[in-house]
């Protein structure tokens, strides 16, 4: 007698895959809608867009995994396993960002040309104090790279490690974490910059390198203090591109 094909099993697949699609582009939306669509808006307005779009893409992964799933998320998966390689990491990629900025990005006429709208999204956020300034760059730093991390390394990679093999899955969730990006810095220098597909790239290599060092350690902190210093060193950037708008 031929056995039914166990349908359960390829529905809950389908449905695994519809999350983890949504996930992926998820971010890219809640980019628009903050950074592209609510330009223009009041600065409260666009706090208060920024605030529920984010509540929305991080809270998806607790929303799924507990209601609709129904499992019981694991510890937070944080150990010591990693640590220095993650250390190592961000260090490079902050002294190296530093010193290609310092070297020749600050001069290089492509990357001059989008310094006024930097300077123009930064007045628009009100960001007009170095110490406001200061305290965005510290709380992407610390709090929401360890959210990116939660997202990206623990919802969207271990996902697709239970449907893909884990280099596709390293690959896929890389990108993905890229493609947002694309769209922040693609604003500044236009799509067809040198300077959007570097960045690009290099944030793409960044979460690709996440991912994998989170699959071999089964831990975020590694990833996570790679993530703070590298958002650490675009903030250092950032704060020098911005020093002429501060008010004393």
């Amino acid at each position: 007698m031929q056995q039914a094909p166990n349908t359960t099993v390829g529905s809950t697949r389908s449905r695994d895959w519809l999350a983890v699609l949504f996930a992926l582009v998820l971010p890219t939306f809640v980019t628009l809608a903050y950074f592209v669509w609510a330009e223009g808006l009041s600065e409260g307005l666009q706090q208060s867009i920024y605030l529920g779009a984010k509540i929305i893409q991080f809270g998806f992964p607790i929303f799924w995994v507990c209601l609709i799933q129904r499992h019981r998320p694991r510890p937070w998966p944080i150990s010591s396993r990693g640590t220095l390689l993650g250390l190592v990491f961000g260090l490079l990629v902050l002294v190296a960002a530093l010193a290609l900025y310092y070297g020749w990005l600050k001069s290089a006429e492509f990357f001059v040309a989008g310094l006024v709208p930097i300077q123009e999204k930064i007045v628009d956020l009100g960001l007009d104090a170095a110490w406001k300034f200061a305290a965005l760059g510290l709380f992407y730093s610390l709090c929401h790279s360890l959210l990116e991390e939660y997202y990206w390394r623990w919802f969207v990679f271990d996902q697709l490690k239970r449907l893909v093999a884990v280099w596709a899955a390293i690959v896929i969730s890389a990108l993905g974490f890229m493609a947002h990006h694309v769209l922040v810095i693609g604003a500044f220098f236009g799509t067809a910059s040198p300077a959007t597909w570097l960045l690009s790239a290099a944030v793409g290599i960044g979460g690709g390198f996440w991912a994998w060092l989170y699959h071999r350690t089964d831990s975020l902190l590694g990833p996570w203090i790679g993530h703070l210093l590298v958002d650490a060193a675009i903030f250092l950037i950032g704060f020098d591109i911005a020093q002429s708008l501060f008010n004393n």
